[in-house]
């Protein structure tokens, strides 16, 4: 049951009205190939892509990264590639055995480190060197304390289950394993996290650094938990816990046990703080517990109805991540409608582009974009891009 609260549950001020141009196959493929040939024209061997003011500072490391730089985006052009709706001008693979020869300064990580920059270059030319090196990345993020997904272990657990979804070794199995019994064992007393990151603690619920990405990483290979049923319902318990709403819709706080409204900031619905993250998170999780359908469900109507984000198209905190959200109800309950709306916000986001800033990095660029049109040519949902769908 949602927590019921007279407070508003999104800042219509951060979101757009919905573009209004129907939904065509055929201007999606072009939308398509037009954001990739943006990206490769950018692209430059030495300094790959630009670093775009609004990401902040990026620094030269930073700049090979699954979140803000190269690996990210060299991913993202081989797997439109791959499902035939870019034609690349590029040998993609041998960039990314670069980026991965050039990563020995960064931490470990999935997204803001070498494990990424690791897996991106073994997805798209596997060798065993390779692995070795990524195994290694893993093994050394197993117990970090920031307990989330972008700098910790859930992040590699990830990476560790995008190799064994691949035929894998056992090793990475074991890593994995590894990696979850630590997670569960640093658990707070209520089942969410504290993160220990950027000089501070806190407990994020949402998937940017928070519960819903460590539950999902959690669940990704329930085969090797001792109890993945028990742990599957403590997680819809707790998800139902900490809405906020109505049985129409519902939002889900930045902070576990926190309010909506963060002093100086707008609610958030996007997928690193909100209702987006939560369901696009989630949504696979206990699929027989019809009350978390619901207040999933809950939370895909408040992402529509507050509509396309305003600071942009992409993945972390734009519309083509809303977007996502939808697909995973598509998955989950079976109803049209939810490929509708995904289809929706994905024109839009498209049109952002078109309008925008030329930004070219995964989690915040235009890219992102091009990768929920592509899905939504005919509403498959593997999962979120570089997170469990790679």
């Amino acid at each position: 049951m949602a927590r019921r609260s007279a407070e508003a549950l999104w800042s219509p001020e951060a979101h757009d009205a919905l573009e209004g141009e129907a939904w065509s196959a055929d201007r999606a493929r072009d939308a398509i190939a037009a954001i990739c040939r943006g990206a490769e024209a950018a692209f430059d061997p030495e300094r790959l892509w630009p670093a775009h003011p609004l990401d902040g500072a990026v620094t030269p490391e930073e700049s090979l990264t699954v979140y803000l730089g190269g690996a990210g985006m060299v991913w993202a052009l081989d797997r439109l590639a791959r499902a035939g709706v870019h034609a690349p001008e590029r040998d993609w693979a041998a960039v990314a055995a670069e980026l991965a020869a050039r990563a020995g300064a960064l931490p470990p990580s999935l997204l803001l480190g070498r494990s990424g920059i690791l897996l991106v270059s073994w997805l798209l030319h596997p060798s065993s060197e390779t692995a070795d090196l990524l195994a290694l990345e893993i093994a050394a993020n197993v117990g970090n304390e920031t307990n989330e997904l972008l700098w910790g272990s859930p992040g590699t657990m990830l990476a560790a289950a995008a190799i064994l979804e691949r035929g894998g070794d056992e090793r990475f199995a074991e890593l994995w394993s590894r990696s979850a019994a630590q997670l569960l064992e640093a658990r707070d007393p209520d089942g969410c996290w504290t993160q220990d990151m950027y000089g501070q603690t806190t407990r994020y619920f949402g998937a940017g650094h928070g519960f819903a990405a460590n539950a999902m990483a959690l669940l990704r290979r329930p085969e090797l938990l001792e109890d993945a049923e028990a742990l599957a319902a403590g997680v819809s318990r707790i998800v139902l816990d900490q809405a906020i709403g109505t049985h129409e819709t519902v939002n889900w706080p930045p902070h576990a046990g926190g309010r909506l409204q963060v002093p100086g900031q707008a609610i958030r619905v996007q997928w690193c703080h909100g209702a987006p993250g939560i369901v696009a998170s989630l949504a696979g999780a206990n699929p027989g517990n019809d009350e978390l359908t619901r207040i999933l469900v809950a939370g895909g109507e408040l992402t529509w109805r507050a509509g396309p984000l305003r600071k942009g198209a992409g993945l972390c905190h734009g519309t083509a991540g809303n977007g996502f959200a939808f697909l995973a109800l598509l998955h989950r309950t079976g109803d049209e409608r939810w490929l509708e709306r995904a289809r929706a916000f994905a024109t839009h986001a498209a049109a952002q582009v078109r309008a925008g800033d030329g930004r070219h990095a995964l989690w915040t660029g235009g890219i992102g974009a091009a990768l929920l049109l592509e899905r939504c040519l005919d509403g498959r949902w593997d999962g979120f891009p570089a997170l469990d769908a790679w």
